[in-house]
């Protein structure tokens, strides 16, 4: 394949035809389809249903129309967000991108900075793959934050907003790590450990203040104790986030890499984060408020719980408690890690969703509006435009990380 350089850093000269008729870009045409469909049917929810367009309440109070829309709007099945269940999916893939990403730029930037050169060697995948799941997880969250009103959010700065504190952090943060990719790829070796001294502090700011931000922002939310009685909030993201991370990178290095002593120093980083993970979770349902966690641990939620349980710690437990696992095995921990930590974030945000009002008064959480028990678990199931932009997420991240490979080699050892 025909190369130039470009500022010290090699490039293939891609025809369209490579670049379009590439069979493994076959799945990433498939999965942006899904997140175009996703698109298109939150626009419709959001712009174009009658609950969306009856402005005219106040002045029309007696109009049929009017009431109807009103109806669906407080009733109905229309819309995303519904008053009982505020966060959902989109909420569960943003955090899981983004601190998994993040997670793997930070492993990364800390085995440039003490001079591990299996993963030196092969940084330049890694950190594509972080920074791709960053990128996914930004862009979840802007559906979710309605992207035609990112403008507003700009040019109306609101620092003490924790959601709009996120902004500055990553736009700092994302071209960080383009720059440490960039450094790589041109061999700058000298620079690339200065530089990830300075990802590794920006890093580590961004995740602690990420992590604190989000915690801050669920344990606000007074009538899901679920969420505020959850002990250190950040330690937990921080911990599950790292099992994904480790798991993902795991596979990625079997899959790319096939390097023995690399996927070693993984397993052993991953086996300690799985015990930390399991550890935790042992500790935390001792402090959560005990009807909430009666719901998770013996109620509707408990086969979702274990399922996450056995996933995300007891089957990568048990696997990489062996030295030098063969192929299979290695492959089945890192899949049940990076599947079993996703099912833990999706008990954790609908979980505390279960119940939409505290219990305040001791009789049995309440509903949203009236003075009676609830009798059932609140729990709406995602909608189709919710699941496709979730899904076509994945798309983003094999998007980034192709179109790298096709041109950088990202994947090439240095």
């Amino acid at each position: 394949m025909e190369k130039y350089v470009v500022a010290g850093v090699t490039i293939n000269k891609v025809t369209l035809k490579d670049l379009l008729l590439n069979k493994s870009m076959y799945l990433v045409y498939l999965l942006l389809f899904i997140a175009l469909v996703g698109i298109v049917d939150v626009t419709y929810e959001r712009y174009f249903l009658d609950s969306a367009t009856a402005f005219d309440a106040g002045l029309f109070p007696g109009n049929r129309e009017v009431a109807a829309a009103m109806k669906e709007a407080v009733f109905g099945t229309g819309g995303e967000v519904k008053r009982e269940a505020p966060w959902s999916l989109y909420i569960v893939n943003y955090m899981y991108m983004i601190y998994v990403g993040s997670g793997i730029v930070f492993i990364v930037a800390l085995a440039e900075l003490f001079e591990i050169e299996l993963l030196k060697k092969t940084a330049a995948g890694f950190l594509t793959i972080g920074l791709a799941m960053v990128l996914a997880g930004l862009f979840t969250i802007l559906m979710d934050l309605n992207v035609l009103h990112l403008g507003a959010m700009l040019l109306h700065p609101q620092p003490s907003s924790g959601m709009w504190l996120m902004a500055p952090l990553y736009m700092v943060y994302v071209p960080l790590v383009i720059f440490e990719i960039y450094l790589i790829l041109s061999h700058h070796e000298s620079w690339v450990k200065k530089i990830a001294l300075l990802i590794l502090i920006v890093s580590l700011v961004v995740e602690v203040v990420e992590f604190y931000i989000q915690a801050k922002l669920f344990d606000m939310n007074s009538a899901r104790h679920l969420w505020t009685t959850y002990p250190v909030l950040p330690l937990y993201f921080m911990i599950s986030s790292f099992v994904a991370s480790l798991g993902i990178m795991i596979l990625y290095a079997h899959l790319v890499y096939k390097n023995i002593l690399l996927l070693y120093i993984l397993e052993r980083a991953g086996l300690y984060f799985v015990m930390a993970l399991g550890a935790y979770e042992a500790t935390a349902y001792l402090f959560i408020d005990k009807k909430w966690a009666a719901i998770i641990l013996f109620g509707e939620f408990k086969y979702y719980f274990y399922l996450y349980l056995v996933l995300a710690v007891g089957i990568p437990f048990a696997l990489l408690f062996k030295h030098y696992l063969n192929a299979y095995l290695r492959t089945i921990a890192a899949v049940s890690m990076i599947i079993g930590t996703y099912i833990g974030k999706l008990v954790f945000v609908y979980g505390g969703n279960a119940y939409p009002l505290s219990d305040r008064f001791g009789v049995g959480f309440e509903k949203y509006s009236e003075y009676e028990r609830v009798k059932d678990v609140i729990f709406f199931m995602p909608s189709l435009g919710e699941i496709a932009i979730v899904v076509g997420s994945i798309g983003i991240v094999l998007l980034v990380y192709k179109l790298s490979d096709l041109y950088f080699c990202v994947s090439k050892p240095l």
